[in-house]
């Protein structure tokens, strides 16, 4: 609950001051709550911010795990509606995150705030790509398969940086980005499309 709190109090301080607090003892001050209170759920301002990313994506997913329909869809059709409920989640905190916009072109600022959130949507797309071998949608491959992971990682980061510019109306725009990249990236996995690719690109090497 601590950890909760401190983080409304943060995304709330950002939205009110523009930046983050000058340091734990005056954010603590403005709270109520003591110094070691604060660290005993966060050692830095930094941990606040990965623990915020993370907040919205194990939000997400506790929500879509309590839903038996969820349960009986396909791979394709779970990171689909994770998407959609997911981009729904991050409307709530539009505001926080568009006036942190402006950091994200920092080297490395990205995916230091992003790192315990991609950690868990790894565990995440692994669970689904499993899912995909079993039921044939997903093909095992030597050598690329290890990579699906990475892909999909990828994918995530495209789906936040289009909402995050996206203007159009209830952001249909991204709903439709987010079925675009979901439906080319498991044809690109499944056992057709990418065989074809492999098989011409090895029959153009084998030809110079």
């Amino acid at each position: 609950m601590e950890n909760k709190l401190i983080r409304e109090a943060y995304k709330n301080y950002w939205l009110e001051n523009g930046k983050k607090p000058v340091s734990v003892y005056i954010f603590c001050q403005q709270l109520g709550l003591s110094e070691s209170t604060f660290y005993d759920s966060y050692a830095s301002f930094d941990a606040v911010e990965k623990d915020i990313w993370l907040s919205f994506f194990t939000d997400t997913l506790d929500k879509l795990k309590a839903d038996d329909t969820y349960q009986g869809y396909s791979a394709r059709e779970k990171l689909l509606t994770f998407y959609f409920l997911w981009v729904q989640k991050l409307k709530e905190d539009r505001s926080y995150i568009l006036q942190q916009k402006e950091q994200f072109h920092i080297p490395g600022y990205h995916e230091n705030r992003l790192e315990k959130f991609k950690d868990a949507f790894y565990e995440y797309a692994k669970g689904l790509i499993q899912e995909g071998y079993q039921s044939g949608e997903v093909k095992e491959r030597k050598f690329i398969s290890s990579q699906y992971v990475h892909g999909f990682w990828v994918q995530a980061l495209f789906v936040l940086n289009y909402w995050i510019k996206d203007d159009s109306e209830k952001f249909e725009l991204t709903d439709a980005a987010i079925e675009k990249a979901v439906n080319l990236s498991f044809q690109l996995i499944s056992s057709g499309t990418l065989d074809s690719i492999l098989d011409f690109g090895k029959f153009m090497f084998t030809k110079k």
